[in-house]
């Protein structure tokens, strides 16, 4: 059984993307600096391996297989700058093939990992962030020296036209009929530029008047997945002349528009995300009627050894350092604990405390006791409890309850009272948790 409609797949290549099962278009609302003019977020991480290039991968490798280039057993070799290589990997872990992706050590760590995680034979060289065809050490030169070897096969996402077809097919019908007509802009960042080449023919295709605009970064980024302007004259598959315009977004801008996405609507998108968002802002006028439609392609989960760099305070706190342990100490505490004669069930704790009314020392945090305690016990936080003697029964053999939170603590709580004494003392096992599961009663304060 296979209904989109149903969401019941026969296999998660049924997942994949198209008209008739879209991945959503979701209304901006807060971060938009426009009045009358909509802004529409396609979110492509609903894609099932998380990204837009779940449809390139797709449809490189059906049109492989129409033209007998992929067949059964096939090693697949693919450079990438990480969403098509984990796409591939995974589409080819469906069909019975295999797949080697040189890439560049820039790439975030998270997207290196998961492609291994996928299966992916990675080999990382020393390479830019976005592979340069025309480099004779890089990721695509060695892509395409593999190629040449027997079994290999590669599919060649930055010159293959099945990568603007993938778009053609299934982004541009899907948006057409998720604005019902009424996209009058269309914005995607640039790095194969097979999406935007695509989805812009095709809308075009709808209404000529129609603007298809493209977004890259600033010679020297930082963003994964796109590519300068400099980087996109290495690119068979960018044609600014089919395109209504360009503009160039800066890292930080990129990034601090990534964390107002995340933060104030909710939206779960990558930097490349806010990128392409950013240089909408800056290509469309505010004017009413103006319906826009920004490709997202992918979330924020893949770079957060990317976005620490340009967001101060996202880093790991330093570890605060554990409190020195006595290693004397803790050993009489694990004796005390398995002493019958220290310690006493919290039922029997409980009817001690009805009939007789013991001396209770709740050594807790003074937050804890005053949330709930027992009634007429005296707080001596732990961190305290040798500082401040007074209120201590004066007769030494006197009853004593010891209780913490759970009964760890109250057993040191046993420990100091015995140093001081006392002979008579007992710590409840389970603490305040359990008196309080048991709904004895309790005050607060």
């Amino acid at each position: 059984m296979n209904d989109p409609a149903l969401r019941v797949h026969d296999s998660i290549l049924g997942l994949l993307s198209s008209a008739d099962n879209p991945t959503p278009l979701v209304r901006l609302n807060r971060v938009v600096p426009f009045r009358d003019t909509q802004v529409y977020a396609k979110l492509e991480w609903y894609n099932p391996f998380g990204a837009v290039k779940d449809r390139v991968a797709a449809n490189l490798v059906a049109d492989g297989e129409a033209r007998l280039t992929v067949q059964a057993g096939q090693k697949l070799v693919e450079p990438t700058s990480g969403n098509t290589g984990m796409a591939l990997a995974m589409i080819a872990n469906a069909k019975g093939y295999t797949l080697t992706t040189p890439l560049s050590v820039e790439i975030p760590l998270e997207k290196r990992t998961m492609l291994r995680f996928f299966g992916a034979e990675v080999i990382e060289l020393e390479d830019a962030l976005c592979p340069a065809p025309g480099a004779p050490e890089g990721a695509i030169a060695m892509a395409m020296e593999m190629a040449e070897r027997p079994g290999f096969h590669m599919l060649n996402q930055y010159v293959n036209e099945a990568n603007p077809d993938a778009h053609y097919k299934t982004t541009g019908p899907e948006i057409w009929r998720q604005t019902e007509g009424t996209v009058t802009h269309f914005v995607a960042g640039l790095g194969t530029c097979g999406t935007i080449t695509g989805t812009g023919r095709f809308l075009k295709e709808q209404r000529s008047a129609l603007k298809v605009l493209g977004v890259h970064p600033a010679e020297g980024h930082d963003i994964p997945g796109v590519r300068s302007l400099r980087q996109l004259q290495q690119t068979q598959l960018f044609r600014p002349a089919e395109y209504d315009g360009l503009a160039e977004v800066q890292n930080q801008a990129a990034f601090e528009l990534c964390l107002r996405l995340n933060r104030e609507e909710s939206i779960i998108a990558g930097p490349s995300s806010a990128m392409a968002l950013a240089g909408a802002f800056e290509l469309v006028p505010d004017e009413p009627g103006h319906v826009v439609v920004v490709i997202f392609p992918d979330s924020a989960f893949k770079y957060a050894s990317s976005v620490v760099k340009y967001l101060p305070g996202l880093e790991p706190g330093a570890a605060k350092p554990a409190a020195p342990r006595d290693a004397l100490l803790d050993t009489m505490v694990e004796n005390v604990r398995g002493n019958a004669d220290l310690t006493i069930d919290v039922d029997a704790a409980h009817e001690q405390w009805q009939v007789g009314r013991p001396f209770v020392l709740d050594v807790r945090p003074s937050d804890e006791y005053q949330e709930a305690h027992i009634p007429s016990a005296v707080s001596r936080p732990i961190a305290v409890l040798g500082e401040n003697y007074a209120g201590l029964p004066d007769d030494l053999d006197a009853p004593i309850f010891t209780v913490c939170q759970r009964g760890n603590s109250s057993l040191s709580g046993v420990l100091f009272l015995q140093s001081l004494g006392y002979r008579t003392v007992r710590s409840i096992t389970g603490g305040m948790l359990a008196w309080r599961e048991k709904g004895f009663v309790t005050d607060a304060e």
